[in-house]
């Protein structure tokens, strides 16, 4: 369990990669609720740092099952709502920005005609 924290805290993407791989195949073996939680919330993080949210989401929905009103998961999943917000927002300013300067050409180019 250290070694996978430890990696899924890596600066590295690889070792994040390897800590995710390592509790994947550790969950199923997990017979405490106490123990699936953390690794839930650990493959969370894992997750969130790989920039994959839609499951960084699911996994912490999933510990938040177990134990409800744990702070650092209810921590962790407004942050990646955030997050996800952030980068639609964004999604959505570039499309736009793009719509604007094709609408720009067009007209420009039918100004010239």
């Amino acid at each position: 369990m250290r070694l996978s924290w430890s990696l899924i805290h890596s600066k590295r993407p690889e070792d994040v990669q390897r800590g995710i791989a390592m509790l994947e195949a550790s969950v199923s073996g997990s017979s405490s609720p106490l123990q699936m939680r953390e690794k839930l919330y650990l493959l969370s993080v894992g997750y969130y740092r790989s920039g994959d949210y839609s499951r960084s989401r699911q996994l912490v929905d999933s510990c938040l099952e177990i134990a409800p009103d744990w702070r650092q998961a209810l921590a962790l999943k407004k942050t990646i709502e955030d997050k996800i917000t952030k980068d639609g927002v964004i999604g959505i300013g570039i499309a736009a920005t793009a719509v604007g300067l094709l609408a720009g050409g067009i007209a420009a180019a039918f100004a010239r005609k």
